[in-house]
């Protein structure tokens, strides 16, 4: 038996969710990696599913959590053995296969890294997918030569895991970042991450005209909707927008006129499905360009017994930074 975040709905559509114990047996016959999970994490998704918010859960009963670091226990696949610690993010699980907010998972080697020397199980957690998409971020901002002296790099949604964890790491690169909050008594804890400045995000909320004053090198928007829309209307000649996060909605009122008259790139983030290339070097790049003091002050840890609690904070937009579940 082994303890684990259950997700339930029945036939007539009525929720449950709660931690229970669960017979080994019942984990997917498809994974072919048993691994010992140690510690999760709680991602907006994560929110969205405990909370039965948003249909992020595909299949019933599902065991919560997209994150998850531990040791192996048994392996079927040849890139993993029994004691190697990995890392797991995304992949559909806690989505369409049972995820990671359990003492056991039963995953995919095809989906797991090797977790990079010099991170703890509980700092690659602290990463987590809001880490990781944040890093995905970063390396899109580079792919499209914006560099720290290219200008202002804009940050939304900056008190959420991508937003908190991008702006440590634009700061720790060289970059000058602005952030946008809507919790002005964040602002002091924003510019400890390396926020030069923060300002109100009801000023990017709002309908905006297509073509507006330039001030953006780059972007990394976490909010979608009017915010993601007025960043590209601001965003400077031949600059990039990263695209990860719809906290403000998925639709996009924009126009083609900042792309066709300024040149600018508007890059889209995917984590779930990114290719294990691409996983690798973002997780590379995390173990040595983060600033783990500072991933330590923006993290706070919970038991699993707290997870359905916390879950429900996230989506009332009244926690800051990244959780930490220790299993």
């Amino acid at each position: 038996m082994f303890k684990a975040l259950l997700l339930e709905k029945n036939e007539q559509g009525e929720f449950k969710a709660g931690i229970q114990s669960i017979e080994e047996s019942s984990l997917p016959e498809s994974g072919d990696v048993l691994v010992q999970i140690s510690h999760s994490t709680l991602n907006y998704k994560d929110g969205l599913a405990i909370c039965n918010k948003s249909p992020v859960v595909r299949q019933w009963p599902m065991v919560a959590g997209i994150d998850g670091a531990g040791t192996v226990i048994e392996s079927q696949h040849p890139g993993f053995k029994p004691g190697d610690e990995v890392i797991l993010n995304g992949y559909g699980v806690g989505e369409t296969h049972w995820g990671c907010l359990a003492e056991k998972a039963k995953l995919k080697g095809d989906w797991l890294i090797k977790r990079p020397e010099g991170l703890s199980a509980a700092q690659a957690m602290a990463i987590g997918t809001a880490g990781y998409t944040a890093m995905l971020c970063v390396l899109g901002l580079e792919a499209g030569g914006v560099k720290p002296s290219s200008g202002e790099i804009l940050v939304t949604g900056a008190t959420g895991g991508v937003g908190s964890i991008a702006i440590t790491l634009l700061h720790k690169l060289g970059y000058t970042v602005m952030a946008t909050s809507g919790k002005p008594e964040q602002a002091d804890f924003l510019k400890g991450l390396g926020a030069s400045d923060v300002m109100d995000r009801a000023l990017l909320a709002a309908p905006g005209k297509p073509l507006q004053k330039e001030r953006w090198a780059g972007v990394v928007d976490c909010v979608g909707s009017h915010t993601l829309a007025n960043a590209c209307a601001q965003t400077r000649y031949g600059g990039t927008v990263t695209a990860c996060g719809l906290a403000q909605g998925m639709d996009f009122p924009s126009s083609v006129a900042p792309f066709i008259l300024r040149g600018v790139t508007l890059r889209g983030i995917d984590s779930v499905m990114a290719p294990l290339a691409l996983r690798q070097q973002a997780w590379e790049r995390l173990a040595k360009d983060l600033d783990l003091k500072k991933l330590e002050q923006l993290s706070n840890t919970i038991g699993l017994d707290g997870a359905i609690e916390a879950a429900g904070k996230i989506m009332a937009g009244s926690h800051v930074g990244r959780v930490v579940v220790k299993i």
